[in-house]
């Protein structure tokens, strides 16, 4: 049976909400409503996605709550600290999906540490992956009629460890984790470190130091695979892409741990997952390998001299890593199926 699925997208002129009209195009079921934004209101969305030339023509109206209220989902692509007004004025009975921060965090306190100001409240958490103390998170969100869709980082972080933390093949206590990160995670907006001339040629660091947001939700979600104290050192790194995350992240190899043991969890944990590849050994992710679509490829190995875990993820930082995730929970949340609209195949070279 043919349902039609009225979709509204705020932030449509930026990178996640391009992405968002891009990965939902394929759902057979969407249609899209209004279309909105903030300094480009009047605007076609042609001016600013002109590779979306079946909404070119389409006219961006102001992000307010009457001009998204009346559809069944709201996509809420918004600066962090924005979404919380505005979806606090929408219908209960409407699917928002918020992919900024605003609900993600359970801990008002981590959310005033590391994002400032009032906390707008916990949503359930648009990962269906993560692991839970009762199965996994995908079991949370049938009927859910507000989700929280994970940071990208957070997501090639959350998946590239969970396995080992759930298994106890590691210790959480020192987890390190050194991610290249296409440009478009850090938004479109002008900036001097973020022009060309600055970036093409340059990997650059940034938030070093624990300063970085995603943090505090990253420890959230292996505390829910299991992990007891987390401590983790993260650093990012703009690396000359336009998109696409590398993370590597390691950890110390728990006491008593057969070798053999660590790949057998990984592959135990994503066995049925139809998104997060594990490859067969020998063969590293690469972030060209998952550009366009909704998959997480990973690795996993032991370096025996150090005593460390290491795995490597790659994923779409605007697909896995925000619009496919979207989609996904929406899929759940709607009791359809998880896949539906959703590829597995990248882009390459």
């Amino acid at each position: 049976m043919h349902m039609s699925i009225k979709v509204a997208v705020s932030g449509a002129s930026g990178y996640v909400g391009g992405e968002v009209l891009r990965v939902f195009s394929a759902h057979p079921e969407v249609e899209f409503g209004a279309l909105t934004a903030h300094s480009s209101v009047g605007d076609t969305l042609g001016a600013h996605q002109p590779h979306l030339r079946h909404l070119a023509d389409r006219v961006l109206v102001d992000t307010t709550a009457e001009n998204l209220a009346g559809h069944d989902v709201v996509v809420l692509a918004l600066p962090h600290g924005a979404s919380g007004e505005i979806a606090a004025q929408l219908p209960a009975e409407t699917l928002v999906l918020d992919c900024g921060a605003d609900h993600r965090l359970a801990s008002a306190q981590a959310w005033a540490s590391y994002y400032g100001g009032e906390h707008a409240g916990t949503w359930p958490y648009g990962m269906p992956e993560l692991i839970t103390a009762t199965g996994h998170q995908r079991e949370a969100l049938p009927g859910a009629r507000r989700v929280a869709v994970p940071g990208c980082n957070v997501t090639a972080v959350t998946l590239a460890l969970q396995p080992g933390v759930a298994a106890g093949v590691v210790e959480p206590g020192d987890i390190v984790a050194v991610l290249a990160n296409g440009y478009s995670g850090a938004g479109k907006k002008l900036a001097p470190h973020l022009l060309a001339s600055e970036a093409l040629g340059a990997a650059v660091p940034y938030a070093v130091g624990g300063s970085h947001r995603h943090i505090p939700e990253i420890i959230q979600n292996l505390e829910s695979a299991g992990a007891g104290e987390v401590r983790i050192s993260f650093t990012p790194t703009l690396v000359p892409m336009a998109r696409g995350i590398l993370a590597t992240v390691t950890a110390p190899l728990a006491p008593g741990v057969n070798v053999e043991a660590v790949r057998d969890a990984w592959e135990a944990a994503y066995a049925d997952e139809p998104f997060v590849h594990l490859l067969p050994e020998g063969q590293w992710p690469t972030t060209a390998a998952t550009l366009g679509a909704n998959t997480a490829l990973m690795q996993v190995a032991v370096d025996g001299k150090a005593g460390r875990v290491v795995v490597v993820c790659a994923i779409d930082n605007l697909v896995k890593g925000t619009a496919g995730a979207a989609l996904q929970s929406m899929n759940v949340a709607l009791g359809l199926e998880e896949t539906l609209g959703l590829s597995t195949i990248g882009v390459a070279p």
